[in-house]
């Protein structure tokens, strides 16, 4: 089944902006029907506007997640200055991680950062996200980490942010959070989804006192390579982001289709 059908823009915007303004409002819903999001009004999702380099969409600062709407959100560009009117501010502590990664991958138009409990926990730990299950042997060689340097509201800070991703699109920030990034907002939140769960599992693992089963090296490996390729193959296969994102639109237009006014 496909995603909700699309309505024309009910604001002043391109039909593919429009798009990305439903896609990003989307996300912002399922995050917190998720329960990756405990911040309340703080934490961010990103979204380049479609055809342009400098300009993105973010959350207007003060609304909770499940009351962003593809309407209300905010249309900036790299220094944070509002592109359209809005009542709503800006928060800039948040926006410099985006706009770190925005500023130095082109391919990625879509950026999530969450502070679940489950990932800052793991974030927290020194050897990061252990490859003890399928999630997390999924995304073994594929994440970045970054040192904390206190809260990221410093533009210089962009530089390091982005050097420290380098061409990944999975990001753990050392006591702090969780990123994932990608092509399309399905793209971003697949990664995030296994991220978040696996950072579950292992901090579940843990609380067990149990030893550690550590897959060998060699199946790690593999598994890692298995995923790649069936991204590779099909960006719209089975277990792929986007039938995935088609059913997060669905599920969260069952809820409240309110995201999409």
């Amino acid at each position: 089944m496909n995603a909700p059908h699309l309505a024309s823009p009910k604001i002043d915007c391109t039909p593919e902006e429009w798009a990305a303004r439903v896609d990003l409002a989307c996300a912002y819903r399922v995050v917190s029907q998720m329960g990756w999001h405990h911040s309340i009004i703080f934490n961010h999702i990103s979204s380049r506007v479609p055809d342009t380099k400098s300009h993105f969409l973010i959350n207007p600062f003060g609304l909770m997640y499940h009351e962003i709407t593809a309407s209300n959100l905010l249309k900036v560009d790299l220094d944070g200055n509002k592109l359209t009117p809005s009542p709503h501010p800006l928060h800039m502590a948040g926006f410099v991680v985006h706009r770190s990664i925005h500023m130095a991958r082109e391919d990625a138009h879509c950026v999530i950062h969450t502070h679940s409990k489950a990932g800052v926990a793991v974030a927290c730990q020194e050897q990061g996200l252990l490859p003890i299950n399928l999630g997390a042997m999924n995304l073994y060689d594929k994440i970045a980490y970054y040192d904390v340097e206190g809260i990221t509201n410093d533009a210089e800070e962009s530089n390091r942010i982005a050097q420290a991703l380098g061409n990944k699109n999975v990001m753990i920030l050392r006591n702090h959070g969780l990123l994932t990034c990608g092509e399309t907002m399905g793209h971003a939140f697949n990664l995030m989804r296994r991220l978040e769960m696996s950072c579950e599992t292992q901090v579940m693992a843990q609380a067990g006192g149990a030893k550690l089963i550590f897959p060998p090296m060699n199946v790690v490996q593999k598994t890692s390579k298995q995923t790649t390729e069936i991204v590779n193959q099909d960006k719209n296969a089975s277990d792929g982001p986007g039938l995935l994102w088609a059913a997060v639109r669905r599920w969260m237009a069952q809820i409240d289709p309110s995201y999409m006014d």
